[in-house]
């Protein structure tokens, strides 16, 4: 099934396959603001409601799956290479960083809406170039970034891929500042602990900037590694780290599941190679979502005294890059 509908005001694409809905507004970054699994009656998302709209256009990052492009945080906004200044717009005053990117609240088209037996397919498009003052002006490269949506009976494969259109190389860091709900399903938050790929912690200072130390995980986040670890109705936690692979159900995983002790119902959200760190943010504690966000770059690597080993990345005129996920319910 695929349809377009009214989302409080803004054009949408719904779409189902087997046991999973999904939302989709595509003028806000192309963001997938709902996933659900409706035999389990499992959201895994956190969707805006009616009296949230207005937050979720001024703050698309804490709904759904908002793109970030660049991730997290740059010092001073600032960064050079190629002989060029990058200087993007201060957005963290008491920090003095620029954070969260340029797309998550860009027009992107649909361009395909397809259905066979075993798929729907969304795929959005959107191209940044001089006549695009929004982009261009803060990062002055052509290029296409394409979403695609894939949803079948096992759930939802996203693909992002960036192809640079201009004429010189063009720096590509990607994350993803994902809240997953919980609870997801019912219960107390007592009933819900989180478990993260992650392997060291990278030690950050007062502007959430990594100071270029990694540390041991703590008692507290080796509970990530092993148990879970308890995100909401808690302290607050904003914290980065590497990623290494964990054992679930006896297999090597590589992303973040959220899981309700109480019922065994798991919700797992899959990352690929390109994700080498992660950030992870519960808005303070007190809120009924955590955002475990993988990033192909540690924050701010490209003032990194070693850009290359903190994931920073080149695409080459003409040239793509891809990073895919998969998220769902069982």
């Amino acid at each position: 099934m695929i349809r377009c509908v009214d989302f409080y005001g803004l054009q949408a694409v719904e779409f189902a396959k087997g046991d999973y809905t999904a939302l989709l507004v595509p003028s806000m970054g192309a963001n997938l603001v709902r996933l659900a699994n409706t035999r389990l009656g499992v959201e895994i998302l956190r969707t805006p409601a009616a009296d949230e709209v207005a937050t979720f256009e001024s703050r698309p990052q804490i709904f759904g799956l908002p793109i970030l492009f660049p991730p997290n945080r740059i010092e001073d906004g600032r960064y050079e290479f190629g002989g060029r200044t990058y200087q993007y717009p201060i957005t963290i005053e008491k920090e003095h960083n620029y954070h969260h990117g340029i797309l998550k609240s860009q027009p992107f088209a649909v361009s395909k809406a397809l259905e066979n037996d075993d798929e729907v397919l969304i795929e959005c498009r959107y191209y940044s170039n001089a006549a695009n003052d929004a982009i261009f002006r803060d990062f002055p490269h052509e290029f296409k970034c394409k979403i695609t949506y894939r949803l079948t009976a096992a759930g939802l494969e996203q693909e992002v891929s960036l192809a640079n259109r201009s004429r010189t190389p063009m720096p590509v860091g990607v994350g993803f500042h994902t809240p997953m709900r919980i609870p997801f399903a019912g219960g107390s938050d007592a009933d819900y602990v989180m478990r993260v790929a992650v392997e060291e912690e990278v030690e950050l200072n007062d502007r959430n900037l990594p100071i270029g130390k990694k540390l041991p995980l703590s008692e507290k986040f080796a509970k990530l590694r092993d148990g879970g670890l308890r995100v909401t109705s808690c302290e607050a936690i904003e914290a980065g780290f590497t990623l290494g692979e964990i054992d679930v159900d006896g297999k090597p995983y590589r992303g973040a599941l959220v899981e309700n002790l109480r019922t065994g119902v798991r919700t797992f959200y899959e990352v690929d190679a390109q994700t080498t760190y992660w950030t992870i943010w519960n808005n303070g504690g007190q809120v009924p979502y955590c955002c475990p966000e993988p990033q192909s770059w540690i924050t701010n690597a490209p003032n990194a005294a070693d850009p290359a080993a903190a994931g920073f990345q080149v695409i080459a005129p003409g040239d793509k890059w891809k990073m895919k996920f998969r998220l769902y319910a069982k």
